[in-house]
């Protein structure tokens, strides 16, 4: 069965990959990946990931993730599955009590959001663009334990 967070993700996946500007069109997507739910859950899921609509680059009303560029939109969509399959974490480089993630395109925004809320207590926050995190970490917290935390929180972090 899949779960909310499963859908929360196939969501993320797809705002970020294609040019969807309708909630039919979406509900549409969601569908191809096996997701059955009503418009109003939907709406309440585009919600809680804060989407909004953006002018895309040709001009046309499009979901957009928070801190989302759009001039690095694919142009050929590939199937959810296998985005989901791709991690989109690739490196962390730290410095004193900042680090920067380094991602995959588009998967930034996700993966900073996941970190966000989980509430790790030695991360303080993230900036997120379309493939780079940057975190601030507390005071004398250790490299090791950042990543054993954000391990929990980032798939294939170790």
């Amino acid at each position: 069965m899949k779960t909310k967070n499963d859908r929360l993700d196939t969501l993320r996946m797809i705002i970020s990959s294609r040019e969807m500007g309708s909630q039919e069109e979406l509900l549409h997507a969601l569908q191809q990946e096996g997701f059955s739910l009503t418009q109003a859950t939907l709406s309440r899921d585009l919600k809680q990931l804060k989407v909004a609509k953006a002018a895309s680059m040709n001009g046309n009303y499009v979901y957009v993730l928070p801190n989302q560029t759009m001039y690095k939109r694919v142009s050929t969509p590939v199937q959810i599955k296998e985005m989901m399959e791709v991690p989109g974490f690739l490196s962390i480089q730290f410095s004193g009590n900042m680090a920067v993630i380094k991602t995959r395109p588009g998967y930034a925004s996700s993966i900073a959001y996941n970190i966000d809320s989980s509430n790790i207590p030695i991360i303080i926050g993230t900036i997120a663009g379309d493939d780079t995190i940057f975190m601030v970490i507390r005071e004398g917290a250790d490299e090791r334990d950042v990543v054993k935390a954000l391990s929990y929180v980032v798939p294939n972090m170790m």
